[in-house]
């Protein structure tokens, strides 16, 4: 069971480590063209910066998942180094839970948020709707939660190592 769900989290991980790497592709590629648009052909593109936006608030909420399962969560650092095994099992549970808490508020309030903006369409493009940048929290909270259930069975602590 821990296995399979350890390798369930391994590819909801890496596809959203993908997917966020996407949308940095696609950010950047428009914010080039919306330069070449404005200031070489100087004819804007209006619809370029509010798909930048919406690529960069996807990009964040699918590339915290990657974090989170590297064990870059709030911890106390000084706190974790000094203490014996037990304690330190202690403190994953406790700082697990305090993010498995915000990830819950993020995908409650983030669903009811993006249920909210099915009303308001986005400026340049004015048939689609906020729902599709708004839905990143909910999705992006979903990742997290299975990359922090993840990290809670197998923990890694890259944050700590790569610490100085």
């Amino acid at each position: 069971m821990k296995t399979a769900f350890l390798t369930f989290e391994r590819w909801t991980t890496g596809f959203s480590t993908v997917a966020a790497c996407l949308m940095l592709t696609i950010s950047a590629s428009l914010g080039m063209l919306q330069i070449i648009t404005r200031f070489v052909l100087e004819t804007p593109a209006e619809w370029t910066e509010v798909l930048i936006r919406f690529s960069l608030i996807w990009m964040v909420f699918l590339g915290i998942p990657a974090a989170f399962r590297q064990g870059a969560m709030v911890s106390v650092d000084v706190l974790y180094r000094w203490s014996p095994p037990k304690v330190r099992r202690v403190l994953d549970w406790v700082v697990s839970g305090a993010a498995l808490t915000l990830m819950g508020v993020i995908i409650w309030w983030g669903w009811d948020y993006a249920n909210r903006g099915r009303v308001q369409t986005m400026i340049g493009l004015e048939n689609v709707t906020m729902f599709w940048a708004y839905i990143a929290m909910p999705v992006g909270g979903v990742f997290c939660v299975i990359g922090i259930l993840g990290n809670l069975l197998d923990p890694q602590r890259m944050e700590l190592e790569a610490a100085q």
